[in-house]
């Protein structure tokens, strides 16, 4: 009699092999250097004008920094985490993954979790790493307080969390990489800085309830209406509402259409 392999080891082998399936192919390494390059490329002249001020900044500079590269490098790991869903799906590769993971709760919380801890980790260590570059550059004079790291690292984590997690429930939503893309485009930047233009209550009001106003206020700040509560409650309900519509596709639709 063949003994039914347990869901706790099925899970474990789904995500090793998710994890090596997201290593081996080319477009996770040049989402990762196009976040690089943003994170680093701000950093760097945000240090190299540091280093120009008559007037050497003080205080918690280093960590105020952080969230402007985030801001627009955090769109490189949402690609990197959706592309993670959908490529399967637009090469048809998901029907030799089901028939490896039958059980497809399993391989929506592998799939979910090693995509959106990857590029989260992956994101923040970036950021990290490029904060304290700006802080290393020659003559820039930024301080280095670390009783504000706490704070502008777990931002940043979040942001990067909740926007991953936004793209992979998307993806396994929609199952078409461009769509996706667009959707997720027009939710974190375009409808949050358009419709507040046009100057009515409402469109002001639904631009406060998209995920990218809520990213922006916490990593930028100064949008008014917002606060920390706010966007975070956003966030979370964007990210949770769309893991699962995208579970609930998943599991109840056939996986190649």
């Amino acid at each position: 009699m063949t003994r039914e392999v347990g869901t706790a080891r099925v899970l474990a082998r789904t995500c090793a092999a998710e994890w090596t399936r997201l290593w081996t192919v080319r477009s996770t390494w040049l989402f990762l250097a196009a976040a690089a390059v943003v994170l680093f490329g701000i950093d760097a002249i945000a240090g190299a004008e540091a280093a120009s001020d008559p007037a050497p900044p003080q205080g918690a500079r280093t960590w105020e920094v952080l969230g402007f590269p985030a801001m627009p490098a955090q769109f490189a790991l949402l690609a990197l985490a959706l592309t993670a869903v959908t490529a399967d799906h637009a090469t048809g590769g998901i029907v030799p993954t089901l028939q490896w993971t039958p059980r497809r709760g399993v391989l929506f919380l592998a799939r979910s979790v090693v995509a959106v801890g990857t590029a989260t980790v992956l994101g923040v260590l970036l950021a990290l790493a490029a904060a304290l570059g700006a802080f290393a550059a020659p003559h820039a004079e930024l301080a280095l307080p670390w009783a504000g790291a706490l704070d502008a690292v777990g931002t940043v984590a979040l942001v990067f969390a909740a926007g991953t997690a936004l793209a992979v429930g998307l993806g396994f939503l929609l199952r078409n990489t461009a769509g996706a893309l667009v959707t997720v485009f027009l939710a974190m930047l375009v409808l949050p800085l358009l419709l507040p233009q046009f100057g009515y209550a409402w469109t002001t009001s639904f631009a406060h309830a998209l995920p990218g106003s809520g990213a922006a206020h916490l990593l930028l700040g100064g949008i008014p209406g917002m606060t920390q509560a706010s966007s975070v409650t956003v966030l979370l309900v964007w990210a949770a509402g769309a893991l699962l519509l995208g579970w609930l596709r998943l599991v109840r639709t056939d996986a190649h259409r």
